[in-house]
């Protein structure tokens, strides 16, 4: 028996059980709530983060009355013929820039310098909710960088506390070596022993981290992914899938990740004999480049150059690239 829940006015049809975030996922687009601490391939995860919160207008047929405040998507069930609201309520939208202004609180500004850069959701949210000024006064809190495991890099400073390589360690791992500890403002991930991760699944870990918290030390300020080319390829492995994104700078792979999905998700854990020890084409079997969303700024070396309109009142460019402006003014 499936449930009917209407989502900024699209209705779609839902298994029970099936959280608003799944439901939104299901009709796809801009409708989607962003999820920061969610992942669907790990048990227990989400409602910590809370850039997911809702609207309830409706709470069901049998009980139409709306819910008296926002909810977390990722956690919260559809009940038959709910009627729910994300970017189409001003409240929501407001709520959102509130929680993005209180995870940037202490994550550093370090953009420019951080590997996560292109692809990182934090940096995504602050772009569409963020404030141009933060209203927070007081020192931000730093952590020294630490090594988790000889090819893991921990950047305490930058991390959100979603938790998503703590369910990862405890879910695909023998053994979990590190965790949060402290509690409050002075929660952290960290272990007791440094280089204590050692196990064969260990780089799933910097594959969830939705910011650039946990780095891979192979490939640490190597590149920016912007300026790579990732192509899926394959491999027999007797530890995991042996399903990658090789990524490529000229013929040269540079990195080796999970494939993910349309929201960042990993479609399967691999093991860290694919991820950091085999980084030869020979090694693979290529299938294709990898699509990439236009929307995506890894997208800028995959697509037709489109040349920019040059400015013809401007006579320094004119004279400084007068082959150029030729050219371009004869397509």
């Amino acid at each position: 028996m499936s449930m009917k829940v209407t989502i900024d006015g699209i209705t779609v049809d839902v298994e029970p059980g099936t959280s608003i975030l799944n439901a939104a996922r299901q009709i796809g687009g801009d409708i989607v709530p962003p999820a920061m601490c969610y992942y669907s391939k790990l048990q227990g995860s989400g409602g910590k983060c809370r850039t997911c919160l809702v609207k309830v207008t409706k709470g069901s047929e049998k009980d139409p009355r709306p819910m008296p405040k926002l909810v977390a998507s990722c956690r919260t069930g559809v009940m038959d013929g709910m009627e729910v609201q994300n970017i189409t309520s001003p409240e929501v939208i407001e709520a959102r820039k509130g929680v993005v202004e209180m995870l940037l609180i202490n994550h550093p500004l370090d953009c420019p310098v951080c590997d996560q850069a292109g692809e990182c959701h934090l940096q995504d949210l602050g772009f569409e909710h963020g404030a141009a000024k933060t209203r927070y006064e007081f020192d931000r809190r730093t952590f020294e960088k630490i090594d988790i495991g000889d090819k893991i890099q921990l950047h305490m400073t930058r991390c959100i506390l979603c938790y998503r390589c703590v369910f990862t360690a405890d879910q695909i791992t023998n053994t979990r070596l590190h965790g949060i500890l402290n509690r409050g403002d002075h929660s952290e991930i960290s272990t007791y022993i440094s280089k204590a991760v050692d196990n064969d699944f260990s780089g799933n870990m910097i594959d969830v981290c939705p910011v650039g918290a946990l780095t891979d030390k192979t490939f640490r300020f190597k590149n920016r992914v912007w300026f790579t080319k990732p192509v899926e390829a394959h491999r027999d492995c007797d530890k995991c899938c042996g399903k990658v994104t090789l990524w490529y700078k000229g013929e040269d792979v540079i990195r080796v990740t999970g494939r993910k999905d349309v929201y960042g998700e990993v479609e399967e854990f691999i093991c860290n004999t694919c991820r950091f020890d085999k980084k030869k084409t020979a090694d693979w079997v290529i299938e294709g480049p990898r699509k990439v969303s236009h929307h995506s700024v890894i997208s800028a070396n995959h697509y037709e150059f489109t040349p920019l309109p040059v400015v013809k009142t401007n006579p320094v460019l004119m004279e400084a690239n007068k082959e150029q402006f030729e050219r371009e003014t004869r397509l």
